[in-house]
């Protein structure tokens, strides 16, 4: 767990600009995509993010050339000549990210075999890693498993097969697309998650040469080529980032402009946040977001795979519902295991009780499995500085607003994990006013 820590003297309405580059959730991706092709690939609006340097280090240790310039956010990435590297050098990177995984195509592509260290991430629910394995193999690859991690090998080309996913995971999603770009066939990938992040990746696919078709009932076809080309591509905006710092707004009476928000990928969030009683206006340029001084209003609100409202907004939404008047209820479908940040929020003063039953509009499928996946909020209540210890990426960035939000001082422990997924986040608050300190 890192040891940096935040001092924040809460109780004060962030107001100013903050620009987000590229989504999280797709760079990595793109990263690993690249590995697909012996040729240059140039991805820009990168940012500066520890996932992003992990990959990196992935890439190199396989013998890709990388080279980020930091400040234009771009990345060239060469991996012309490719060797599995000591298992021992990949298994250093254990437990920093689950991208790993999604090396295992490319690889088996590139190199007839792969290894995969065990892997990290966010504990948020169980995310298990069979369903990947399952395609891989069932496209032709070996298991083996090590004492540290997977070694997959194949004896020959990757052969395409029929794909369902029975509930549409973007990472199985992600996982088929990278294996059957030059799998010998056509893959029918059904059930198939179709997050703007998705679409992004197929689009890098496809300007490498892929031949993909997306239907409107999330069914791809993937037919199977033999050989890709290397791309150019601008990162979609990271929607995450923006509804976290819109939420900001929200919870501490702000108003915050944030530079590169998209509205075409947060239509179910700009909707919610009007809802509650925010206000937004859109420009060319990003989205300002704004509390209009009214008493904000409570609401039901169902996590749901896209065009859904996102689960990663969930958590910050929280925060700002805790100062809604009345009583608001959150179902959560998508992760079983996403509402540990509430007890923190209740120690600083916070209403919130979590129940095993499916309090939204329909029954989802975590309803007799006994997890704690219901959230009722009775707000407004003010909020007080405490002890935070960050559990995960999205809880620790909501636990901030929290204190942002709070009367007094808050001690933010473990902080270091935001910078997993939030560019220069101490820049940004510096440049909102809040009143922070930083130590590592």
């Amino acid at each position: 767990m890192s040891q940096a820590v935040m001092k924040v003297r809460g109780g004060k309405p962030l107001r100013g600009e903050v620009s987000v580059r590229g989504a999280k959730n797709f760079v990595s991706k793109a990263m690993v995509a690249a590995l697909l092709t012996k040729e240059t690939s140039v991805l820009r609006n990168v940012p500066l993010i520890r996932d992003v340097d992990v990959v990196s280090q992935l890439l190199r240790a396989h013998g890709a050339e990388v080279d980020y310039n930091q400040d234009e956010g771009v990345l060239t990435i060469t991996p012309a000549e490719l060797h599995l590297p000591d298992p021992f050098e990949i298994d250093r990177l254990a437990g920093s990210s689950r991208i790993p995984i999604l090396f295992a195509g490319p690889l088996l592509h590139r190199l007839s075999e792969a290894y995969i260290p065990d892997l990290g991430g966010c504990h948020i629910g169980d995310r298990p890693v069979d369903f990947h394995l399952q395609v891989l193999e069932d496209f032709g690859a070996i298991r083996e498993e090590k004492e540290f991690g997977l070694h997959l090998r194949a004896a020959r080309r990757l052969k395409a097969k029929k794909v369902h996913l029975p509930y549409p995971s973007v990472g199985a999603t992600e996982q088929t697309l990278l294996a059957s770009v030059l799998a010998d066939g056509i893959t029918e990938l059904s059930g198939a998650a179709v997050e703007p992040e998705i679409m992004d990746l197929i689009n890098v696919l496809q300007k490498m040469g892929a031949l993909i078709d997306v239907n409107t009932d999330r069914t791809i076809h993937i037919e199977g080529v033999r050989e890709l080309h290397g791309f150019q591509h601008t990162a979609l905006a990271d929607r995450i980032e923006a509804g976290s710092w819109a939420c900001a707004a929200l919870a501490t009476r702000g108003d915050i402009y944030v530079r590169g928000g998209k509205q075409d990928s947060m239509t179910s969030f700009l909707n919610i946040f009007r809802k509650v009683g925010g206000e937004f206006t859109v420009d060319d340029d990003g989205i300002r977001f704004w509390h209009p001084g009214r008493p904000l209003q409570s609401l039901p609100i169902e996590t749901g795979v896209h065009p859904g409202f996102m689960t990663d907004w969930q958590q910050p939404m929280v925060v700002a519902l805790t100062q809604a008047e009345g009583v608001s209820i959150v179902h959560e479908t998508v992760y079983e295991n996403r509402f540990g940040f509430t007890e923190a929020l209740n120690q600083m003063g916070a209403h919130i009780q979590v129940y095993r039953e499916c309090l939204g509009g329909k029954q989802c499928r975590f309803g007799l499995e006994n997890f704690y996946h219901s959230a009722v909020i009775q707000g407004p209540t003010p909020l007080a500085g405490a002890d935070i210890l960050v559990p995960d990426l999205r809880g620790g960035f909501s636990h901030l607003i929290a204190a942002l939000a709070a009367e007094g001082e808050s001690t933010v422990r473990g902080i270091d994990i935001i910078n997993r997924g939030y560019e220069h986040f101490n820049r940004k608050l510096a440049a909102l006013g809040a009143d922070v300190e930083y130590t590592e």
